[in-house]
């Protein structure tokens, strides 16, 4: 029972502003949108974004075998659904997931993203 007391303890989630705080703290990240939702790019690209009212956010990792390992270690906060089934991308409560651990996702995930070469500019359309 101590065990799991501490388990419970030590997940103590992230709330919407202090994610978004750390988010737009990282290099070269600015507000957008996606799908309606709050977004968050790098370099004009796609980072991350919340869903679902803000309770979890989308993040863009390097690789699909990334999300693995993260679901592996805590499958209670991160997950994902058959939308990003082919996407280097990981769904994370943010309810669930402790802050350190949050923290150095969001961080390793931004290291990859700002080494992207930025964005193209879309051309304008004619009307």
């Amino acid at each position: 029972m101590a065990a799991k007391t501490r388990k419970i303890a030590e997940r103590r989630g992230v709330t919407v502003r202090d994610a978004r705080r750390l988010v737009l703290d990282l290099g070269n990240v600015v507000d957008g949108l996606s799908y309606g939702q709050p977004s968050f790019l790098v370099n004009g690209r796609f980072f991350a974004r919340f869903r679902d009212e803000e309770t979890v956010l989308v993040l863009q990792l390097s690789s699909i075998d990334d999300r693995e390992l993260l679901m592996q270690i805590d499958p209670e906060a991160f997950f994902f659904t058959d939308h990003y089934r082919n996407y280097p991308a990981v769904l994370i409560r943010l309810v669930d997931v402790s802050r350190p651990l949050f923290e150095e996702v969001v961080r390793k995930a931004w290291q990859h993203a700002s080494t992207r070469s930025p964005a193209k500019a879309r051309p304008k359309r004619r009307r």
